[in-house]
Formats: C-alpha cells, sequence, structure tokens
C-alpha cells in the first residue's frame, strides 16, 4: 500500500517498472489475451438451464398488500453525534393499483392510494459525545430500543416480539432464545422465562430487558456507538413491523384473510450477527402456517447488489414471450455461480436468511431479485426446488399488477412506502441537523 499524503510531503506514486517480470509470465500473457476477448454477452457463458415458465393467468392474484420500509440518517453538530431511525408500514388494495397506469401514473389516483393508508415508527439514538443524566450511551440505547418497541403503536410491535420470541402461535410456553448479559457479559442459556418483558440476569443479578436479547450491545461500548446499530435497528423494526401485519391477520376471525395477502419488504429477508436469533423461529412460524393449510405470501424485493447484478446480465439470455420466467436458485448454485466462492463448511444463508432467492423475468425490460420463503431450511447445496417455496404461483400471479415503470425492477407498492420512510441525507440531515442545533441552543 502507498503512503498518503496529508500536504506537508508528496505521495508515494506506483513504481512504473515494477510490472517488468509480471507480464514476461506466459500464464498472464494468455489471460490478458482472452480478457481482450469481448464475450460478455456469449450465452454459452451462463447457466441457462435453471429458468422455468409460468402463466400469470394460472393462479388468483393476492387481494391485500402491505409493504415496509426503513431509513436512517446520522447528524452531527458542535462533534456530538445522533442517529434518526425511521420505519414505515402501508397497505394497498389490489383493486385500486390496477387503476394504476404503469408507464404514466395519475398524481390523484396515487394521492388515493396512499391517503390514511400509510403508519411511520421514528426513534432516536444518541451515538458520540453526548451525557444523560439517565446513564451512559451504551446504557441509553439500550432503554431507548426497549421504549421505542414497547410504546409504539400502544405496543403492537413489542408484543410482536413476545410472540416471535416465545413462539406464542404455538402455545408451547418456550423462553426467549439464549443471549450474552448486557452486563457481565456471560451467556444467559435460558433467555427471558415466557411471556415476561423483562428478568433478572441469573449470574450478576442485574436486569436484563427482552430486548438485549437481540444483541444490540454487543456493536457498544459505554461511551459510543457505531452507526450500525441504527441501521441494524432499521432492519430489525421492518421485520417486526411486517411480522405484526402477519400476526393480527393469523388471528382474524377471518381464517383466509393472512393467505391472501401479499407482504413485501424492501430488500432482502435477512439479519445478519447476533440480530439472527430470531430466524430460527421466523421459519418454524413460517412453516407452521403452511401445514396448517394458510401459507403466507412473503417477498423481499432487492434492488440492487450482486444478486440484481447478475440477474441484469443474464436476463438478456431469456427468452420472451407472454409467460414469466423464474429461477429458484438453489445453494450451490448460488456458491459457483454467484458468489463464486469455494465450498464452506455453512451453507448459504443458514443461519441469517429467511428467505430464498428466486430471479424474476417479466419481460425484456422487466426484471427483478426476489426473496420468497420456505419455512424449513435443509442444508443442502440442491435445496431449495421449486416446490420448496411457498405460495410461489400466486405472488407471480399478483407480480406483473405492481410493476412500476418509473425504475428498474420497480414494484408500485415498495416505491411508494419508499417515499414515506426515506431520509435522505440531503435535505433531511440538513433538517435534523437544525432541529439538533436549536435543542442543542436552548439547553
Amino acid at each position: 500500500m502507498a503512503y498518503s499524503s496529508t500536504g506537508r510531503l508528496p505521495m508515494e506514486t506506483a513504481s512504473k517498472l515494477g510490472h517488468l517480470d509480471v507480464i514476461g509470465s506466459e500464464w498472464v500473457n494468455s489471460i490478458l489475451d482472452d480478457f481482450e476477448t469481448n464475450d460478455l454477452y456469449d450465452e454459452k457463458n451462463f447457466n441457462n438451464s435453471i429458468w422455468e415458465s409460468y402463466n400469470p393467468e394460472q393462479a388468483k392474484p393476492l387481494r391485500h398488500i402491505w409493504v415496509v420500509d426503513g431509513s436512517y440518517v446520522p447528524v452531527e453538530e458542535n462533534n456530538k453525534e445522533l442517529a434518526f431511525v425511521k420505519t414505515a408500514l402501508m397497505t394497498i388494495e389490489q383493486n385500486k393499483i390496477e387503476k394504476i397506469d404503469k408507464n404514466f401514473p395519475h398524481p390523484l389516483l396515487m394521492q388515493d392510494i396512499m391517503k390514511d393508508s400509510a403508519s411511520f415508527h421514528a426513534t432516536v439514538f444518541p451515538l458520540k459525545n453526548i451525557k444523560s443524566s439517565k446513564g451512559n450511551i451504551y446504557d441509553t440505547v439500550r432503554h431507548v430500543i426497549f421504549d421505542s418497541m414497547k410504546k409504539a403503536e400502544d405496543g403492537l410491535y413489542f408484543e410482536t416480539l413476545k410472540w416471535l420470541s416465545y413462539k406464542k402461535w404455538s402455545d408451547s410456553n418456550d423462553h426467549s432464545p439464549s443471549f450474552e448479559c448486557p452486563h457481565c457479559g456471560e451467556k444467559i442459556e435460558s433467555g427471558i422465562p415466557y411471556n415476561k418483558d423483562k428478568d433478572i440476569c441469573p449470574l450478576c443479578k442485574k436486569e436484563v430487558l427482552l430486548t438485549d436479547m437481540l444483541g444490540f450491545h454487543l456493536d457498544m461500548n459505554e461511551d459510543n456507538a457505531p452507526i450500525s446499530v441504527a441501521s441494524s435497528y432499521m432492519l430489525v423494526m421492518e421485520m417486526i413491523m411486517l411480522m405484526t401485519v402477519i400476526r393480527l391477520h393469523w388471528d382474524n376471525p377471518d381464517k383466509n384473510l393472512v393467505s391472501d395477502t401479499l407482504y413485501i419488504k424492501d430488500g432482502p429477508l435477512t439479519l445478519n450477527g447476533q440480530y439472527s436469533k430470531l430466524i430460527p423461529n421466523i421459519r418454524e412460524f413460517i412453516l407452521f402456517a403452511k401445514n396448517n393449510n394458510r401459507p403466507i405470501h412473503i417477498i423481499g424485493c432487492e434492488k440492487s447488489g450482486r444478486f440484481f447484478d447478475y440477474l441484469s446480465i443474464v436476463s438478456r439470455f431469456v427468452k420472451n414471450d407472454n409467460d414469466i420466467k423464474y429461477a429458484v436458485l438453489n445453494h450451490g448454485f448460488i456458491r459457483k455461480e454467484v458468489q463464486r466462492a469455494p465450498d464452506h463448511g455453512n451453507p448459504y444463508g443458514l443461519r441469517t436468511n429467511w428467505g430464498e432467492k428466486v430471479l424474476v423475468v417479466v419481460d425484456e425490460n422487466t426484471h427483478f431479485v426476489l426473496n420468497l420463503t420456505t419455512g424449513i431450511y435443509i442444508p443442502l447445496e440442491d435445496f431449495p426446488k421449486t416446490t420448496d417455496v411457498i405460495g410461489l404461483e400466486r405472488i407471480l400471479s399478483t407480480i406483473p399488477s405492481l410493476i412500476s415503470r418509473k425504475y428498474e425492477g420497480a414494484l408500485y407498492p415498495v416505491e411508494l412506502v419508499n417515499g414515506i420512510a426515506s431520509m435522505s441525507n440531503y435535505p433531511s440531515a440538513k433538517i435534523l441537523q437544525a432541529y439538533v442545533r436549536d435543542r442543542l441552543g436552548n439547553q
């Protein structure tokens, strides 16, 4: 790595002759010769056997749509740093979406869709150089997370956290998943007893919160917290808000409601690191619903990233007709063709994913990377197969009516909820910065 410059002394420049020995290699020269060959658009370079066809008229589209999205933005003023987090939940009726012109949507029709159909949740975290009379940043963030979930929507979201943690759909009276105590750092193997909001660590005898089970404290120290705490909270809340609607629909007197609704999350169905503790419980509930003949139709929609880039290339080789083309990617294909990685001990998404990758091509200009659920997870290279995906046919029959032509690979519900949830760096960060400055000035 070369030395950089701060302005007082010059930076170190790269050697102009250091590559001469390298290009003397026959292997290197053969690579360079092949590198200059323009075969990107050669169909032989890609595996087209993965694609299947589906006629969207074969199944009845889902009638109700719920979609969730979130955003966060850090704000710094006088060397103090905060992070604002916002997540939004929105419902859309299928009959209203069908009236929208895909190329020239009428503003009044869009306004009618959004009227009285959305709710949002917001909170703020101290990250650096902020002192509270209640405690240090470490404990402040822990309690802000607990209070934010518990008080929002009169406790609906917190109840969903308990519903997932204790597997309340099964009447099993389970404890929460195990977690590391935020005070002594030792693992509480038994978790928190059934249906409790708080408990006492059996080792250090200090109070622990159910939200501590999620593991936010593992990313912090006493005096500051990284921005990843805000981004992780956003992802967790997106999942909890979507699962709140599913929980309410599951208990609704209309037993068909939960299976006649499409639940959409902007982004992949995944939680990484310590935040993945709830993944096994989520998978278990989805499988439980399927086995009770009440399948739940959930999709995550990826708008960028490695899988979207891969699909952008291979979609040009998919033969277009009136049918939708789709490909359910198994773990072996993902490892070899997308990740281009050697065989690892843990299969793709073993601990982190509650959805599997499905590529969808509607026409030559419209394609999507979706995450669809299977409930069960089998750690094999050839899993999942098409038959493992829950509600695939009804989801594919619903997708064409949701397509937006405004962006590449866009769905109207995601586009609409993003407008509610988004807090861009400008102007939102500037507005929030002014708000923080005014508050500091009044203290």
